[in-house]
């Protein structure tokens, strides 16, 4: 299967939250996947872009979301320009209102991890793909 992606970038602000959370639905939606595994991805877009958006010290910054078909594997990347600053789980008490995005992401992809590049820090997460899907070869 050919490798196929989509990349976007929002401003770094919370009320484009759900630009990135539609952007990624629609992504999948042209790409024929629109089952729970498009929820868990959507759902994990809005954890990993929440999670930049709140904890970049970056002024002024931009998120960049890129979703890519690659294999049996659909990959969901945000990436912004606080690389230092790096994804932590952590345990929560149960009346806590926050904190759990990563370890919901742990629970709705096959792996999720980090990575520091010369500018930007990368948040990822992996999906498996079910063996029916059809990747289209353009967008």
């Amino acid at each position: 299967m050919p490798e196929t992606a989509n990349t976007f970038r929002i401003p770094k602000h919370r009320r484009h939250v759900p630009v990135a959370r539609s952007q990624v639905r629609k992504a999948l939606a042209d790409w024929g996947i629109t089952d729970d595994l498009a929820d868990d991805v959507t759902l994990s877009a809005n954890e990993l872009v929440t999670n930049a958006v709140t904890h970049c010290q970056v002024s002024y910054a931009q998120v960049k979301v890129t979703l890519t078909l690659r294999g049996p594997y659909l990959f969901l990347e945000v990436y912004d320009p606080d690389r230092d600053r790096l994804p932590e789980p952590r345990d929560c008490a149960p009346d806590d209102e926050g904190g759990r995005g990563l370890a919901l992401v742990g629970r709705l992809a096959g792996a999720w991890g980090h990575a520091q590049q010369k500018h930007t820090k990368c948040v990822w997460a992996r999906f498996t793909l079910p063996e029916r899907t059809h990747v289209p070869a353009a967008l």
